[in-house]
């Protein structure tokens, strides 16, 4: 059984190998999950979402922060599964439905590396194949996304992906970056996410995010949520220097 992990009493983490998934509690008794995890993660999300007291039916929303398999990668077998709405950034919306073909990032030696092993590894688990999805409500910077349980603000955040968001609730101070974050193993260090289209633009995204005000949780996708120390982690960053 995958951890569930509350973050705050309407925000939980589902922690996966790769690509951890967070649902949220909705004000109408509904459900939304922020990324859907590889291809073949819908059971282990929907299981979360019981041990919550929730239905299928009650998934209402579906937000992916960018079209990578490891986050869009469930989201079509959930949508059969429950009838949730798909939310996206407006230009990576393409990229979801499988209309236009991804973009190649732009790789260092040592991102390279990584991304190499983590296909390999993807072959060797037996990875079902990515299937697209449609998008029913495409996001841009500063929207706001309805029926949550405060205001969500929309950030386009561009350079991992072309149209990649993250969601900021300055009620909750909380931040969902998207593969603009991710944190080391220990949660002590907050680094640059790799394996990006335009470093140089991720590496604005991620100074914009790590500046904002009313920010003391990251859920990033990748690591272990950043909770205590926030400020002074985010500060003490150096995303220039990553992934060289």
């Amino acid at each position: 059984m995958d951890a569930l992990t509350e973050i705050t009493p309407t925000v939980w983490q589902l922690a996966f190998p790769v690509g951890h998934v967070y649902l949220v509690a909705l004000p109408d008794d509904g459900y939304a999950a922020v990324d859907t995890g590889l291809p073949g993660s819908a059971p282990a999300v929907l299981d979360a979402l019981a041990r919550l007291g929730g239905r299928p039916d009650q998934l209402r929303q579906i937000v992916l922060t960018h079209y990578h398999v490891d986050h869009m990668g469930s989201a079509a077998d959930l949508v059969a599964a429950t009838g949730a709405r798909v939310l996206a950034g407006a230009l990576e919306a393409p990229y979801i439905r499988g209309s236009v073909p991804e973009p190649v990032p732009e790789l260092s030696p040592t991102e390279r590396s990584l991304h190499e092993g983590i296909m390999a590894d993807f072959a060797t688990a037996g990875m079902p194949p990515l299937r697209p999805v449609e998008v029913d409500a495409e996001l841009h910077d500063g929207d706001t996304l309805d029926g949550w349980p405060e205001p969500v603000r929309v950030l386009h955040v561009p350079g991992h992906t072309p149209g990649g968001i993250a969601l900021h609730l300055p009620g909750s101070r909380l931040l969902f970056p998207g593969d603009i974050m991710g944190t080391s193993p220990d949660g002590t260090r907050v680094v640059l996410g790799p394996i990006n289209v335009a470093r140089e633009e991720a590496i604005a995204s991620f100074r914009r995010l790590a500046t904002l005000d009313a920010v003391d949780t990251v859920c990033v996708p990748h690591g272990v949520p950043l909770r205590t120390g926030t400020r002074a982690v985010l500060a003490a960053a150096t995303p220039e220097t990553d992934w060289l």
